[in-house]
């Protein structure tokens, strides 16, 4: 019997999380380093004080300039010889008190016209007077914080750990461009060019935290995208192209220029070591040597004011001048005159080329990465930190050992016709060599479209039979002959083509079901592909597969492999479950009817405010296999965290009170598929939650899972595991000895399987960090797992080694993942929603799932 759930407290208040139940002993033991470093600190008053600067200035930088000029004139007199740590905005610490409750100061700086301090600017600079009000307002005892990792206090002191982590970033806040916790500049490393005017500069992150062997500072590389600081005509060059140096612009790469210069910071060169800056708005419509504007009662040319002013010959008069100042009343700016300001960070989306260019120069085998941390540690230098030393933080220069375990990997069981009907991976890795798939699809009617020009049609053909033999090799049922030949076209026709085919189709089978559609695609594709899958799932209703040109010129039987694979699961099979599963030996899971809950949240950029986040969750539907899912899709507010639709009532006129939402529907699916009704909820819930709304997240989403149920059916409440899945993290974790190949993998990584739940896990809650996957290039980073509300007594062991398996479980390839398989169904669901006009679709098939939209609820049903 399932002792029924305890109702969810009414606020976070009286919500505690999960402690941890005990530490796991399954696996081969084995020692791990870890990017922590152990922060002692000694017993001192710690000091709060509110920061006001009038008039108000909103660049940190320039707060700080303020604040440093205030500690040189008088931290020898006023301030009692104190070194105060200031966070940028309204926040100074001390270690102790200052001699006064409230005093102002009044602060004079040099400044130029962009309010950057003039110690560091090469320009003309005017003084400006600034009142300073410090005034006192709490003392942040370190007592909490101990009382907090020796488990005696429930609540994170979160005063404390800002008080310590503005402290170390003081120096660091003076050395380097500050972008939250990470900081930046080109003298770290050596910029990389990433294409269209982008640069990528190094850094490092920086973040302390309590653990269970006391507080660690977390010391993690990083990178991020600049614009690169040129000439703004060889800017101009990197977005359209060297023709600008000869050619008038066209309306379209005037527009492109325009849009990566808009808010840009420039500074000019033509009037020697004067650099007044400026912020760009526009680019004017006409080329420079037709502007013109009034000057002491008449009108001069810009090319005959720059000339007669500065001496400065305009020698590309025929590109247009940049639109700088107030926008009633612009300067013009001639583009050769000016140059790109350093260090603006780049906060739009890269392009795909970008990216690429961006993870090639970030990528490093883990001992370079650990080098690296290493050497930023020495440099940083925090035994000299005057401002370590003031607040009496030592900082330890020696990664954390710990002690690990390394999981073994489960069984996967593949149909008994094959050769093989049993699999144990070996480092995370296996492959289909004498496999069928457990449960094969049937494919009956086919057809294909080549949209490359560099493949042949009768090699496109080819490629197309192989894939259909090995399908058919791995246990499906696929029709050897396509319903019609293949179809060659060009990019630009996609649209009319798939119609084309897939009506062509219909009429060739006479009322029968296309069922699959085989796509070769250009190496270099852009929107192609979106276009494909917006077409085919959501005006056709057809399943699509989609290859690359340069796999169908080098057959590769792993790929064929790896492509039949997704085909299965897009077309209903499965390609394997786990042995324990078949046999029902997985603690917690196989003994009664349990659903596993997949959940995650995405959001549009930051500028895209007319866009919504896309919320999916799924749910397993297969018990006691949980292989195979169902998924649902909503759309809510932008950038809204917690899931709204997972459950909700709305009144119909006709029904009255109607209830629905994500997590009802798909306990629904499960009784259907099953027979059963779930007496066992796990919950993973997804990345970008911080530690600070956990308590916010669970009492949401749990209240939401409470409530599904009891709209089934009236006392039905089954115990809820909820756990919260971490991928943006800094953690990483190092072999002992990268020479050891007995302790890691092909890449230099640790083994698949490595679990650590101590030393720098939370000081009492039920956290570990699991790593799953074999890494194949870079830096392997492990999942964070927290455990926040666990219903099911969930021992470590058992939570530990459910959590592992089920990254053996995904579909598309033949090697464990990062995270379960639930996340990796997650990802294509949010990405291919977020770019589909969500409140316009009517009736799709995308995919792995076939889609339908529910009245009012704006939900789409996904069956895999």
């Amino acid at each position: 019997a399932v002792a029924p759930a305890e109702p969810p407290p009414v606020s976070s208040k009286g919500l505690e999380l999960c402690r941890r139940p005990g530490f796991g002993r399954a696996g081969t033991r084995c020692v791990v380093k870890a990017n922590h470093f152990l922060a002692e600190v000694a017993d001192k008053d710690l000091t709060q004080y509110d920061v006001k600067i009038t008039p108000e200035v909103r660049s940190r930088s320039m707060n700080r300039a303020i604040v440093a000029e205030l500690v040189r004139l008088y931290r020898a007199s006023d301030l009692g010889m104190r070194l105060p740590a200031y966070d940028g905005r309204s926040n100074l610490y001390t270690a102790g008190r200052l001699p006064f409750d409230a005093r102002e100061f009044v602060i004079r700086l040099a400044v130029d016209d962009d309010g950057v301090s003039g110690a560091t600017a090469r320009c003309t600079c005017r003084e400006k007077e600034y009142k300073v009000a410090i005034k006192f307002a709490a003392g942040a005892d370190l007592r909490h914080l101990r009382e907090f990792m020796a488990g005696r206090q429930p609540d994170e002191p979160q005063g404390a750990l800002q008080v310590l982590d503005v402290v170390l970033r003081e120096v660091a806040s003076q050395r380097y461009l500050s972008v939250r916790r990470s900081f930046y500049s080109p003298d770290i490393r050596t910029p990389q060019r990433l294409g269209d005017g982008l640069q990528s500069w190094f850094g490092f992150y920086q973040s302390i935290r309590p653990t269970q062997m006391g507080l660690s500072l977390n010391i993690d590389m990083s990178s991020t995208a600049f614009v690169e600081p040129l000439p703004v005509i060889d800017f101009a060059a990197q977005i359209v192209g060297k023709d600008v140096m000869s050619r008038p612009l066209s309306d379209a790469n005037r527009v492109r220029i325009k849009k990566a210069l808009r808010d840009l910071k420039v500074e000019i060169t033509h009037r020697g070591s004067l650099r007044r800056k400026y912020r760009v708005f526009g680019l004017t419509a006409q080329p420079t040597h037709e502007l013109i504007f009034p000057i002491d009662d008449e009108m001069k040319s810009v090319v005959e004011y720059f000339t007669e002013m500065y001496g400065f010959t305009i020698k590309q008069p025929h590109l247009p001048c940049l639109l700088v100042g107030n926008q009633k009343k612009p300067n013009y700016l001639p583009m050769e005159a000016c140059k790109i300001v350093e260090g603006q960070r780049y906060k739009k989306r890269l392009n795909e080329k970008q990216i690429t260019s961006l993870l090639k120069v970030t990528c490093q085998r883990p001992g370079d990465k650990e080098m690296d941390i290493r050497r930023t540690v020495h440099q940083n230098g925090y035994d000299q930190d005057p401002y370590a030393k003031e607040f009496g933080i030592n900082i330890s220069d020696k990664l954390t050992s710990i002690e690990a375990r390394v999981l073994p990997a489960p069984w996967l069981k593949y149909h008994d016709t094959g050769k093989e009907s049993e699999c144990l991976p070996r480092v995370g890795e296996w492959d289909m060599k004498n496999k069928k798939v457990v449960n094969g699809c049937i494919v009956n009617h086919w057809a294909s479209i080549n949209f490359s020009r560099s493949v042949q049609e009768s090699t496109a053909s080819g490629f197309c039979q192989e894939l259909a033999q090995t399908c058919k090799l791995l246990g499906m049922e696929f029709n050897s002959e396509p319903a019609i030949p293949m179809y060659s076209a060009r990019p630009e026709q996609a649209v009319q083509v798939l119609k084309h085919v897939y009506n062509a189709a219909l009429k060739k089978l006479k009322g029968k079901e296309l069922e699959l559609l085989l796509v070769i695609l250009p190496d270099n594709n852009g929107a192609l592909y979106g276009d494909i899958k917006r077409i085919c799932e959501t005006e056709l209703g057809l399943m699509s597969q989609c290859c690359l040109a340069k796999h169908v010129f080098k057959i590769c039987k792993r790929y064929l492999a790896n492509v039949s694979l997704k085909i299965n699961v897009k077309m209903g099979g499965r390609n394997t479950i786990l042995l324990d599963a078949v046999s029902r030996r997985i603690p917690l899971v196989s003994d009664i009817p349990t659903i596993i809950f997949g959940a995650d949240v995405t959001h549009p950029e930051t500028r895209e405010d007319n866009s919504p986040s896309i919320a999916a969750v799924v749910a397993s539907q297969d018990w006691p296999e949980v292989t195979k899912y169902a998924g649902l899709v909503c759309a809510q507010a932008y950038r809204q965290e917690l899931i709204q639709d997972l459950y909700k009532t709305w009144h119909d006129p006709q029904r009255g009170t109607v209830t629905g939402g994500m997590i009802r529907e798909l306990l629904i699916s499960f009784r259907k598929a099953t027979g059963q009704k779930p007496l066992r909820i796990i919950f993973y819930s997804r990345d970008g939650i911080s530690a600070g709304q956990f308590h916010q997240v669970l009492l949401y989403e749990l209240d939401a899972i409470r409530k599904a149920c009891a709209s089934l059916e009236p006392n039905y409440q089954p115990p809820v595991t909820f756990v919260i899945v971490q991928k943006r993290h800094h953690t990483k974790l190092f072999a002992n000895n990268h020479n050891d190949k007995s302790n890691t993998d092909k890449s230099g990584n640790i083994l698949p399987g490595t679990v650590v739940d101590s030393k720098i896990c939370h000081p009492t809650q039920f956290d570990f960090y699991l790593c799953s996957h074999a890494g194949i290039q870079g830096t392997s980073k492990p999942a964070h797992y927290h455990v926040l509300w666990d219903e099911n007594n969930f021992t470590a062991d058992e939570m530990q080694t459910l959590t592992n398996n089920l990254c053996y479980t995904y579909a598309r390839c033949t090697r464990s993942v990062s995270v379960g398989n639930f996340f990796f169904l997650l990802a294509p669901l949010l990405n291919t929603f977020s770019s589909f006009d969500v409140t316009m679709v009517t009736n799709l098939k995308f995919g792995l799932w076939s889609v339908v939209l529910f009245e009012q609820c704006r939900l789409f049903t996904m069956l895999i």
